[in-house]
This record gives structure tokens, sequence and C-alpha cells, in this order.
């Protein structure tokens, strides 16, 4: 599958610099160029694009403002004759900086770390129903994007998820893992009927569960909150013959 693209810079030649480079590369399918940030702004909320080489300085809308725009932005490549902006923007978790004059080889690294990128985030996509069944004897990962690369990590090994406010947590026994994403997604893509949202904010995998009370539940010595919408749903599932009383689980 092409690496649907887009170029946003307010100079002309480069523009038609990065697009002979692009050129180049068959991966890489350009959809458009723009010269500000709004236009590109616009197309991205029409079209499904998966890179941009963004100027960080122009006119108006700043390259760096564009990504702040973006609920989900794209991998971001930033372009700019500014070394000053480098902090800036790997701070927005862009792949790569390229200053311009932009040499070949340089761009082609920064296509590398794109690619290899590319393909680890198509491995977290959902999958069908019947590979994601808890009752499949083989492991079963996601991958979260932290400080610009994708970590791996063994749902067996989540004890729950936590949502804050634009982040959420995945706590392990050995560390606990933050990233900027929203608590649904996350849930779609883990495994059926091995995990459970109990609360807005929490999602925890039932066989780490130790213990159940109508307002809370217990994972090693933590308490989980039961959201009021969840009492039901948890009730059901940890208690079904008495949805009042606590019950401890072996």
């Amino acid at each position: 599958m092409p690496i649907r693209t887009l170029i946003v810079d307010d100079e002309p030649h480069a523009i038609e610099v990065i697009k002979k480079y692009v050129s180049q590369i068959p991966e890489i399918e350009l959809l458009g160029t723009h010269t500000n940030a709004i236009s590109a702004f616009q197309e991205l909320q029409k079209n499904k694009i998966d890179l941009m080489f963004l100027d960080i300085n122009m006119p108006g809308l700043s390259g760096t403002d564009l990504v702040r725009s973006l609920q989900n932005p794209p991998f971001v490549i930033f372009t700019t004759a500014y070394q000053e902006y480098a902090i800036e923007g790997f701070d927005l978790n862009a792949v790569d900086y390229l200053l311009k004059p932009i040499p070949f080889d340089r761009f082609l690294r920064a296509i590398d770390k794109v690619m290899n990128l590319y393909k680890m985030e198509m491995v977290i996509r959902p999958l069908p129903e019947p590979v994601r069944s808890v009752e499949s004897s083989q492991p079963f990962y996601i991958y979260m994007r932290i400080d610009r690369q994708l970590i791996k990590i063994d749902t067996e090994e989540i004890l729950w998820i936590e949502s804050d406010k634009d982040y959420i947590k995945v706590i392990t026994r050995k560390k606990t893992h933050i990233t900027k994403q929203k608590i649904s997604s996350m849930e779609n893509l883990l495994p059926i009927r091995a995990f459970l949202r109990v609360h807005r904010s929490y999602i925890i995998p039932l066989n780490k569960v130790k213990g159940y009370n109508p307002n809370y539940l217990m994972i090693e010595n933590t308490k989980i909150p039961i959201g009021r919408n969840y009492k039901q749903v948890c009730a059901e599932k940890f208690n079904p013959g008495n949805h009042n009383a606590p019950v401890f689980i072996e």
C-alpha cells in the first residue's frame, strides 16, 4: 500500500526539490502540494494522508501550529532553513527534521524511518474477531507510539489501562507506558473477551481481577473504580447471583 503524502511549503523551489526526491521512491504516492498550512488543513479533513513534508516557518499558520490543530496527525517530516526549530518539531513527535537545503542522502534516511514506522502501524489495525479472541493460545500484542517509536506490548502483561485527559496509561508490572491516544481507540485494539471497559477511564483484563465489589474491582492491591454506566455489566460478569455482595476471586 503506497504512503499517501503531502508537501506543504511556502517556497516553490523547496516544493520542487522534495517532489523530485519523492518521484524516485516508488512506495510514496504524492497526493498534492500546498503553499500554506490552511489549505493543507482543509485537504487533511477530506483525504487520508499518511505523511507530510511540512515547512515550519510559514506566514499565517505555522507548520507546528498545523500539527497541533490535528487530532490524529499523519507522520510528519519537518523541513526548514532554521535549525533552532528542531526541538519544537521533535516535541510534536515528528519522525524527522530536515534542514534546507536538503541533501538526497539525508532525505532517504528520513524516508527509511517513515517506512519502518508505517510497516509497524499496519500491525496495530484491529483484527477480525475470531483472531482476537481470548480463547486463542497465540500471544496478542499491541503497539503504542511513544517518543517517536512504536513499543510492542504483550497484552498478557497488562494490569489495567487508565485514561488521563488526552493520554492513556498502560500499566504493567514492569513499567507504565504513556501515550497520547483515546481510550476508546485502545479498546478497539484489545483481544475480544479478554478485556472489559469498567469505567469511562478504565479498561481491565478479566484474568487479573482478584476481587469484586459493586463499586470497584481489585487488581493486585489496587482498587479500580466501576463507573455508574458499567455497574450492570460488571455485576453480570463477576457476581451474577447476587449483584450487591462483594466477591473474591481466586
